[in-house]
């Protein structure tokens, strides 16, 4: 579903370019859980831009779905986010002229892929039924980002990229966005790549990597291989 091959990326710094990614390989199946770790600034965030297309490496290559991201346009690129990307992130970006359900249904109609079933099974199971006429600012922080979720999960998407899901929520909150987010990207049947700081919020997922120095590590198995 991902790959990356060797894949570097620097900024330009007053400083001079600082390297971020310093040949990462990654593979992520059809259907697999990874999370990834790191301390802050490590270069998650720009690993995640790079797998949905957002921006290109230095060198080496991302691979989504087979379709090699360097050898796509722009529009192409936008494309093929639309038809295979669902993108969740810290912030909700939800749009705010938007009532609940029409913010359920923006993504899937721009993959044209919107099914009015799954729309409604995923009111019902984000906790937002009664709400479907309310808009963004009319709901609570937690609420915001169980539709963030749905909005992203409704085109049933291949691959779901989530940065620190549950980074601006409380303990509670953040415990049943977490138990929801997994369970309906079971039932939609994708793929998830989660940036997270938090070895509770990692543990559920297949693999854990830490990304140390620009490049992927696996940490032990067992207990402990997301602490």
């Amino acid at each position: 579903m991902l790959e990356f091959r060797q894949v570097a990326k620097a900024y330009a710094t007053p400083q001079g370019p600082l390297e971020v990614l310093a040949g990462v390989d990654l593979d992520l199946a059809a259907g697999e859980s990874v999370a990834l770790m790191g301390e802050s600034g490590s270069g998650k965030s720009t690993l995640l831009h790079l797998a949905a297309g957002l921006d290109l490496p230095d060198r080496g290559e991302v691979r989504l779905a087979g379709q090699a991201l360097s050898s796509l346009a722009e529009p192409a690129r936008a494309r093929l986010r639309r038809e295979t990307l669902g993108l969740v992130f810290q912030q909700f970006h939800l749009v705010a002229s938007l009532t609940v359900r029409d913010n359920l249904r923006l993504q899937a109609r721009l993959a044209d892929r919107e099914r009015p079933d799954w729309t409604a099974e995923l009111i019902a199971r984000l906790g937002l039924g009664g709400l479907e006429r309310r808009y963004p600012e009319q709901l609570s922080g937690g609420q915001q980002q169980r539709l963030a979720i749905g909005r992203a999960l409704a085109p049933r998407p291949a691959l779901l990229l989530a940065d620190e899901p549950t980074g601006n929520l409380d303990e509670a909150s953040a415990g049943e966005v977490l138990e929801l987010l997994m369970a309906l990207v079971r039932e939609a049947g994708c793929s998830l790549l989660m940036v997270t700081h938090s070895p509770r919020v990692a543990a559920p997922l297949d693999r854990c990597l830490h990304l140390t120095h620009g490049r992927l590590t696996t940490p032990a198995s067992g207990r402990d291989a997301c602490a």
